[in-house]
């Protein structure tokens, strides 16, 4: 076995320049060369001849690589010479984005390490626990795996950090586009204070990865080995063939592999950006259309949006998105290539900005492919094919974050929680042993993905409900709650009021105010009356009453109510009436 995995992608040339000289495969220290000769290497790769003097000298470093360069011999076999066989403790940890890698990491360290005695293990989410921890009890040296498992297992504390010495991140851009960012951070904690080193491999270091280099390494140094991508702010040009009746769907597959935290999406016609911007919303993406034909009120209001940094994904034609700035913008869709060429190079331009790394994405068909060559041409642009996105990629990379987003939230339930949990075990087995329920977990995963992951907002529906559950409580609580809120509380009057039981039953606005007018009224009439002296004088006067009252008693009758009858205030108040008329006669 050679260890040529793509010699043809390198370009040695290409490599910024380096503090340490180049280590040539005879000058490997015997350990590493008796491991190479283990694996049946004969020769070692650009990238692992430029990586391996910083990881053998403990020295912080950032390796810009594509895929397939050799990139996974660069990290793993230096291990080879600083593991301990004889301590059964992880002493180098790898994280890694996928299953898929961490079991493919694991297999090349294991044919590195021969019978050295070094223990590897791949941990990952979606499988059970048990052998996992079956290896960690037998001593693992190399712990590969994905940030959610780790995070798990040290929680659990069936994995220790404490003998750890190197830490390693492979396909760093990968691990922040499907969302292990949180866990990586929650697994700083767990790190030692002082370890040798840490290195990070990723194919491009646009300002997310940056950031988290900044979080966990120390001033370190950058290698690219890549002939396009020989600087962090350059721009990846790639092309996807497709039909042109599902070019649609194909962005859709594309943005959940790709997984931008923001992106412009081209389209050459209105009805396109209308059509492509209704369809991401469908499906759960957070995206606005952008024409020529907005309104000046909704495209201010969705300017600020984009602003703001609230707007994920921009949908618009080449003249309704001029003047628009998205910070710090990592992806660019095109849904076809543009109908002016010079057009493309301003497109692609909205990304890869102020020192960032981007990508430009156009989607063709076998005609559009030639006008995208042409482009080519004229621009001298390197265009990278992208194999066409299956149903089973989105399906893999859809599973690796909704395990690490379901474990992630089983981690933080208390013991009572997980208890009440437990009560659904026996459904949830039998949703999923049957054919015809298995559609109703597939439910509530699509809702949980689309809700969290894609930060869906609460449906309309929803807060419908909640709003006409808290109008359908007391509305005369309602309106105490309001009136205590903004004016001094009546005191002594509500008290008294709510003795009496006298409450509201919502017999219109008017009708309400009227009631606390009198009310009121009543209340100071009250306390006055109680402070003066009786008078049994106006006892005696019933027949004067009864002879200026002909006129208004039915109306009088017709305004009280049983309540008012009742109503000490209310009484006082129909005796003191008369004794005002006759003052004015």
């Amino acid at each position: 076995m050679n260890n040529e995995n793509t010699p043809d992608t390198v370009n040695d040339d290409a490599v910024t320049d380096s503090k340490f000289p180049d280590m040539k495969f005879e000058d490997l220290p015997s350990s590493l060369a008796d491991a190479c000769a283990q694996a049946g290497w004969d020769k070692l790769m650009p990238v692992q001849e430029k990586a391996l003097p910083y990881l053998l000298n403990n020295t912080d470093v950032m390796v810009q690589a594509r895929t397939g360069s050799g990139k996974t011999g660069a990290f793993v076999l230096p291990l080879m010479e600083k593991l301990d066989p004889n301590i059964p403790q992880c002493q180098a940890l790898v994280m890694v984005p996928t299953r898929e890698l961490a079991q493919q990491v694991a297999q090349e360290a294991r044919l590195l390490a021969g019978e050295s005695g070094i223990n590897v293990v791949a941990v990952y989410g979606g499988v059970g626990y048990q052998q996992q921890l079956d290896a960690f009890r037998e001593g693992a040296q190399l712990v590969v795996g994905t940030p959610g498992r780790i995070l798990d297992h040290l929680v659990r504390r069936s994995l220790l950090l404490d003998s750890l010495k190197v830490l390693i991140f492979d396909e760093a851009d990968r691990m922040l586009s499907v969302g292990f960012y949180p866990d990586m951070v929650e697994v700083k904690r767990y790190l030692p204070r002082n370890i040798d080193g840490s290195f990070m491999f990723s194919a491009t270091f646009p300002q997310s990865v940056l950031r988290l280099a900044e979080e966990f390494m120390s001033t370190p140094d950058f290698l690219s080995l890549s002939s396009d991508e020989a600087n962090v702010s350059a721009i990846t040009h790639q092309f996807v063939e497709v039909s042109a009746m599902g070019k649609e769907r194909k962005l859709i597959k594309l943005i959940e592999l790709e997984n931008p935290a923001s992106a412009i999406i081209f389209a050459n016609t209105k009805r396109n950006v209308e059509f492509t911007a209704e369809l991401l919303s469908q499906f759960g993406f957070d995206a606005e259309g952008l024409t020529s034909d907005l309104t000046q009120n909704k495209r201010e209001k969705l300017m600020a949006r984009i602003k703001e940094g609230k707007l994920r994904f921009l949908v618009a034609t080449d003249v309704a998105a001029r003047g628009i700035d998205i910070p710090e913008l990592s992806h660019v869709f095109m849904m076809e290539p543009p109908e002016d060429p010079e057009s493309y190079v301003h497109r692609a331009g909205r990304t890869g900005r102020a020192g960032a790394s981007g990508t430009a994405i156009t989607l063709v068909d076998v005609i559009q492919k030639m006008e995208l060559e042409r482009i080519a041409s004229r621009f001298k642009i390197k265009f990278d094919e992208v194999k066409d996105p299956t149903e089973e990629d989105v399906a893999a990379i859809i599973e690796e974050r909704l395990t690490a987003l379901l474990e992630k939230k089983f981690r933080k339930l208390t013991h009572l929680q997980r208890e009440r949990a437990a009560r659904f075990l026996p459904l949830a087995k039998k949703y999923g042993e049957a054919e015809d329920t298995m559609g109703l977990i597939a439910m509530l995963l699509d809702e949980i993905y689309q809700n969290t992951l894609h930060g869906k907002p609460a449906e309309p529906e929803l807060k419908q409900h909640v709003s006409q559950d808290a109008k359908n409580g007391s509305q005369e609580g309602g309106r105490r709650a309001k009136n205590s809120g903004n004016k001094p509380s009546g005191g002594r009057g509500r008290q008294q009021r709510e003795m009496r039981g006298e409450k509201s039953h919502g017999n219109g606005g008017q009708e309400n105010r009227g009631r606390k007018r009198q009310d009121a009224r009543s209340e100071s009439k009250e306390r006055t009356a109680a402070d003066r002296p009786e008078r049994p004088v106006r006892e005696n006067r019933p027949k004067r009453v009864a002879k200026d009252q002909p006129k208004e008693q039915p109306v009088r009758q017709a305004e009280s109510s049983p309540q008012q009858t009742e109503d000490e205030g209310g009484a006082a108040k129909r005796r003191r009436r008369p004794r005002r008329r006759r003052r004015r006669s």
